[in-house]
């Protein structure tokens, strides 16, 4: 089904309270601010029609607001039927004049119906946070293809499915890996994952962490960011995985490291954020303590086996607090948060305006880059050059009052050359 309607969201009147909150972000997002108002000047983006299926939140909305300056003829729908801000996508159609297609807890249908509607723009540049637009696109809106000059891409499970289209040779236009970027994983995953989970966790649940012990699937950079900031909250953590470099790297930042199946039969709160799917499958819920809770940081809904939960359970699972489904199991009670969808977004604002500063200047800037550089491009996952990486950096750091050391002639010199030695 195609919607017949300019946008598709939960209530206009939502608006005044989406702009003032989105007014916030902008406080905290000074690089995306610079690269606005260069945009205003030069329209890089001028005759593009974008298509962005990302999660709708007023960083997003700073993003939309800055493409849309740029010149680009933009539209949006969510990349999760959890994570819209539904006074923020208000906003956008009122005050913005931006085509939203999102509504909080849309059912699966409607979450494709808004896909649709986006690809209905005819885009030349897709912005993707899980790849679903491009998904689509290849699948079933082929015909778009021929106007396509190019897409980003904002998370690590998106880019993992991008690579194995490329793989595959089924990937047909130039995506550029906005998170293989270091100024987005490295602030973004680490910091920005790490704080919000268990900022969702908190509010979904209002437990202490202190003492608990929590168990985190995982340790590439958004596992990392959870485990570091569970620790600093007090939290007793033990790190499971399948890399033994990263399983080392664990060891060596001072967590416990185990197989889920002995971390299942200890911990209180399980956290995923893998990529994977069935990280925790029935043999763990059959170990696990009566209250445990689970949870998952990742992209997908698939981390957890909700479908073996539920088969397990005595009955339907019973909603005891918002975002907190109990599921009985022979007199055993085990928790389920948001859904089993990212937390973050599930049950809170997702990450702070300030660390998605950076990633959404990557994808503003990886825009730039396709327009400027598509004729050239292959049909490939590319990742934004090191200068743009770097050029971010300076800017964040400039707003931060932050300064750095140059250098010197004759050290520029010498790191230039094989001669000197000891």
């Amino acid at each position: 089904m195609t919607l017949n309607r300019e946008f598709d969201v939960k209530n206009l009147d939502l608006a005044t309270g989406g702009r003032f909150r989105i007014e916030w972000a902008e406080n905290e997002m000074p690089v995306l601010r610079a690269i606005r108002d260069r945009f205003a000047k030069e329209k890089p983006l001028a005759g593009m029609r974008v298509s962005a299926c990302l999660h709708v939140t007023t960083e997003t909305a700073n993003l939309m607001h800055t493409l849309q300056v740029g010149g680009a003829d933009v539209v949006l729908c969510a990349s999760n039927p959890l994570s819209t801000q539904d006074d923020v996508a208000a906003s956008l159609v009122s005050d913005f004049e931006i085509p939203v297609y999102a509504i909080k807890g849309e059912d699966n249908r409607t979450y494709y119906d808004h896909i649709t509607a986006a690809l209905d723009h005819k885009p030349h540049i897709t912005m993707d946070d899980g790849a679903d637009l491009v998904s689509v696109i290849h699948k079933t809106r082929r015909e778009l293809l021929t106007d396509i000059v190019g897409g980003t891409e904002e998370t690590t499970t998106g880019v993992i499915r991008l690579r194995a289209m490329a793989k595959d040779g089924a990937l047909e236009f130039p995506v550029v890996a906005v998170n293989d970027s270091n100024t987005k994983h490295m602030f973004d995953n680490r910091y920005g994952t790490g704080q919000s989970t268990l900022d969702g966790i908190i509010r979904a649940t209002n437990l202490l962490l202190a003492g608990r012990t929590i168990v985190v699937a995982g340790y590439g950079w958004c596992s990392k960011g959870i485990a570091d900031r569970a620790r600093g909250m007090g939290a007793n953590v033990i790190v499971t995985e399948i890399n033994p470099l990263r399983g080392l790297e664990a060891v060596m930042d001072g967590f416990r490291v185990m197989p889920m199946i002995e971390a299942a039969a200890v911990g209180d709160i399980f956290i995923t954020a893998t990529g994977d799917i069935n990280v925790l499958d029935t043999i763990h819920f059959d170990r696990m303590k009566p209250g445990a809770l689970v949870c998952n940081s990742g992209h997908f809904n698939v981390e957890i086996n909700l479908k073996g939960l539920a088969d397990m359970a005595d009955g339907a699972p019973k909603l005891v607090r918002p975002y907190v489904e109990e599921y009985r199991i022979g007199g055993r009670a085990l928790y389920v948060l948001g859904e089993g969808r990212l937390i973050n977004l599930a049950a809170a604002e997702g990450h702070p305006a300030s660390v998605m500063d950076m990633s959404f200047a990557n994808q503003a800037l990886g825009a730039e880059y396709l327009v400027k550089n598509y004729a050239s491009m292959k049909p490939s996952v590319y990742t934004i050059p090191e200068e743009i990486d770097a050029e971010i950096a300076r800017l964040k750091l400039l707003s931060m009052g932050v300064r750095i050391d140059m250098l010197t002639e004759d050290q520029t010199h010498y790191l230039s050359q094989w001669e000197e030695g000891t």
